[in-house]
Order: structure tokens, then sequence, then C-alpha cells
């Protein structure tokens, strides 16, 4: 494991190797706080770029994540429909209190309680994608069949 990690990046590291993944967390020098920047900084298509969101279920106040392709936009009445309850925008305490991490560096695992989560069906379209690793400055390249595993998300069309 890099020296240089944050404490929230050694996080998503261990978890990493706790799954049985043997992926490396890297820190860019270039922030990577939306898909766009991610994508500038590591030199990929914003396409694969794996972009965690937070929602929250308007009835269960629970989180719901949602692992989104780096363009799209997430409908919330789709993912409302999938849960059958409405979501809402999480603000940046709920994400906080329900994750662990900040917005803008949310990775899809190491999160502090387990979180219903959905999949973005156009991530499996590439042969590698890009995810956030606890913050806007660490990543983790990875196969998207291995996000599925180790997130047990359920695949779905999010617009």
């Amino acid at each position: 494991m890099q020296e240089s990690l944050s404490s929230s990046a050694k996080k998503v590291q261990k978890t990493l190797q706790s799954l049985g993944f043997e992926y490396d967390v890297v820190v860019l020098p270039d922030t990577t706080r939306s898909a766009k920047d991610a994508a500038s900084a590591i030199g990929c298509s914003v396409d694969q770029i794996a972009k965690s969101i937070i929602f929250k279920a308007m009835r269960s106040e629970k989180p719901i994540l949602v692992i989104a392709c780096g363009s799209n936009r997430v409908n919330e009445k789709t993912i409302s429909e999938y849960l059958s309850e409405p979501v809402g925008k999480a603000d940046a305490d709920f994400v906080r209190e329900n994750t662990g991490f900040s917005i803008g560096g949310v990775p899809p695992i190491g999160h502090s309680q387990n979180i219903h989560t959905f999949l973005d069906e156009d991530l499996l379209k590439y042969e590698e994608i890009w995810a956030a690793a606890g913050t806007p400055h660490a990543v983790f390249r990875l196969l998207p069949a291995d996000l599925v595993k180790m997130t047990n998300a359920k695949v779905v069309s999010i617009t």
C-alpha cells in the first residue's frame, strides 16, 4: 500500500484487499472531483468513469448508491421506480454520515454501512473503468464485472 495514501484512500485500499481484489489505489496530482476532471487526470474517456452518487430514499431515509457511467445523468424517477419509493438528492452531511466519505471522493466500496446499490448497465461496455477511492485525488482502475461483484449491485438502466 502506498504510504502517501490518506486515511480515506487507505480504507478503500484495505477494502479492495479484504474483498480479494488486487487493484491499487493511486493518488493523482489533479482533482478527480467530477467525472470530467477524473477523465482528464487519468487520460481516459468520461464514459469510463464510474461515479458514485448517493441518494436518499424519502420514506425510509436510507442511503441509495447509484454507480453511473461518467457521461450519464441519473434519472431519479427511474431509481424511485426500482425501489418503489421516491428518492431525492442527498446533502453533504447525509453522504458523510452514511458512507464515511465526502462528496467528490465517494468510492463504490468501503462505506460505513451496507448500502443498496444500483450500477449503470452502460459501464459494462468498457474493458476497464475507474472509480473514486475516498478523496478528490484518489482513484482505482478495475474491470466492470468486478465492480458488480464487489458491490453486489443490481445492474440497471439509470437514464
